[in-house]
């Protein structure tokens, strides 16, 4: 069985809910995580961070970064978003703007329909096309 699609639209509403702040994992050179708590704001195209010199250095070198908003509590479910980043630096700070390749709402739960869950917990794949209007 699939699971249904959900656009895009609602990703940046999962992530609106969980307020800004979400934890960014890149990779070190060591192949360690390097994890990193960022304020993410919604753009048109993606997600927007600041990070530090470190986590810039880290997406320069492998692109592929994941987001963890974390669950607010014990019904609730994280949202985690892999993605594609691009840093950006200006004179100021650096960026990443973040393209979502794959996104989930998990929580460690029996799944209430096993047949529509990865794993076996109670996770909420996300897809990333866009709704067509019309």
């Amino acid at each position: 069985m699939s699971i249904p699609a959900v656009a895009l639209g609602e990703l940046k509403a999962a992530a609106r809910e969980r307020r800004p702040a979400a934890y960014i994992l890149t990779v070190s050179d060591r192949g360690t995580l390097h994890v990193v708590h960022a304020e993410v704001t919604i753009g048109s195209e993606g997600l927007i961070a600041q990070v530090g010199e470190r986590t810039a250095l880290h997406d320069r070198r492998r692109p592929c970064v994941s987001l963890l908003y974390p669950c607010r509590g014990a019904a609730d479910y994280s949202l985690i978003v892999d993605a594609v980043a691009s840093a950006v630096r200006t004179p100021e700070r650096s960026w990443l703007l973040l393209t979502p390749t794959r996104a989930v709402l998990h929580r460690p739960a029996p799944a209430p329909e096993a047949a529509l869950s990865a794993c076996e917990s109670d996770c909420v794949p996300l897809s990333l096309r866009a709704k067509r209007e019309g």
